[in-house]
């Protein structure tokens, strides 16, 4: 495995659509356990290969809480087949987006379709953060990011600051 660099807004490449996954083979196999250590290590508990500069259809998540045993989620094609009627508000953040957070409404339950790392299709339905946050990495499947869910105003300021931290060297990874 290996840990890969993630792209910070505005980087271009976060707005570019995916391309769907032919089938997860080996190679899929590699990028999702890469992206699994790349998000563990960041820490984060979501990730989408535009993320780290693969425009593929694939993400990745674990929304375990701390302390308890890993419950990683690999998706490939990842696609939204049903939603509630309800909407949840969650204090989103990004590690496309660092150091950045904002209430964002979203459906608070969906189902999911995809393939898994076996290539095998499977559907999952997820409600709560588990819903948040397969709606927040299938958005950067289509280069959406969770800032763009916000006031143009909001969104503005938040680039304005990252585009500065990078000038600045912040810290903010390239």
């Amino acid at each position: 495995m290996a840990q890969l660099p993630i792209l910070v807004a505005p980087d271009p490449r976060l707005l570019k659509k995916s391309e769907p996954v032919v089938a997860v083979d080996s190679e899929i196999q590699q990028l999702m356990a890469d992206m699994l250590e790349t998000m563990y290590k960041a820490p984060g508990i979501g990730l989408a290969a535009p993320q780290v500069g693969v425009l593929k259809r694939v993400i990745v998540l674990d929304i375990a809480p701390e302390g308890e045993a890993p419950a990683p989620l690999k998706m490939a094609n990842p696609e939204i087949v049903w939603v509630s009627d309800d909407d949840a508000s969650y204090n989103e953040g990004c590690l496309s987006v660092p150091e950045h957070y904002a209430d964002v409404v979203r459906p608070a339950a969906c189902r999911v379709r995809y393939l898994d790392e076996h290539n095998e299709v499977k559907e999952l339905a997820a409600e709560g953060l588990l819903a948040t946050c397969v709606q927040h990495e299938i958005d950067h499947l289509d280069g959406v990011l969770f800032i763009d869910h916000l006031t143009s105003l909001k969104r503005n300021i938040i680039l304005r600051k990252l585009v500065k931290a990078k000038k600045l060297g912040a810290g903010v990874p390239a």
